[in-house]
């Protein structure tokens, strides 16, 4: 996507930038901290995430962090606190977390996550749920939660689809962390470059996204959670069939057809 302006929404924890071309950038930071979660960060991530799904400006979303590490998954403070806390108490806050993974997982935009440094708990969940993942030679993972006699809980269906059910039950009980090019094999990652070639990369599938429709990317999401394993039944094959008649008869996707068959581009790469 080219270049262009961009306007700037900061707070304590997360900073966003959207540029003239519709890219957001989403950045942790708690650098001192390792981009730990806590209840405040989950808050302001979440409702960043929210205003950029809905924002029909922003073509796609790109989550990177300050610092060395990308995410050191939850602050220890925090989870010292919650763990005087009550039941009650404790499932509310676990369920803000898995309320900011669900809202990026299923956000109605291609999401980016750039992945500079370690990775760990939540910050391997940050890195599932996002579409397309790019780290850097420098990159390590852990699903450390069991050292702390805890699990992977809200972040579980997202690692879980991303690495397979085999690798999670070796990473989930283990702990051990594992580098860039072993979360490459396992498909956490779907590219892994030097660390001074990482900008170049996210900015390559950045300009391949930016071919695309963005209502037919939306469409094109929303079609693999829906067949996902799933039987393919005469009710699945009725479905896909109306959701291929209902965006070829969208003005998106005429726009596209008419400019394959005139030999120009789209009127949504004009940008």
């Amino acid at each position: 996507m080219a270049q262009g302006g961009e306007s700037k929404m900061d707070d304590n924890h997360v900073l966003t930038e959207i540029r003239e071309d519709g890219v957001a950038t989403v950045t942790l930071n708690r650098a001192e901290v390792h981009n730990a979660f806590n209840d405040a960060m989950i808050a302001d991530l979440t409702g960043v995430l929210r205003r950029l799904g809905d924002d029909g400006a922003v073509r796609a979303v790109v989550l990177r962090a300050e610092g060395k590490s990308f995410s050191a998954g939850a602050d220890l403070g925090w989870m010292q606190r919650m763990a005087n806390y009550g039941h009650a108490e404790n499932l509310a806050d676990a369920g803000a977390l898995a309320e900011l993974m669900r809202v990026l997982n299923f956000l109605p935009k291609p999401t980016v996550a750039r992945v500079q440094g370690p990775a760990f708990g939540g910050g391997v969940g940050l890195v599932a749920c996002c579409d397309i993942a790019i780290a850097s030679d420098a990159a390590s993972f852990s699903l450390s939660e069991v050292r702390l006699g805890l699990i992977p809980a809200v972040i579980s269906p997202y690692v879980v689809a991303a690495i397979g059910e085999r690798a999670s039950r070796r990473y989930f009980l283990t702990a051990e962390r594992f580098d860039a090019a072993e979360a490459l094999r396992l498909g956490l990652v779907h590219r892994v470059v030097p660390a001074e070639e990482l900008d170049a990369g996210v900015d390559a599938v950045l300009a391949r996204l930016a071919e695309g429709g963005p209502n037919a990317q939306h469409a094109a999401k929303d079609l693999i959670f829906a067949v996902a394993h799933r039987p393919v039944d005469a009710g699945l094959i009725r479905d896909t069939a109306e959701r291929i008649a209902t965006i070829r008869a969208s003005a998106e996707g005429r726009e596209g057809l008419a400019g394959f068959l005139e030999k120009r581009k789209p009127a949504w790469t004009a940008r």
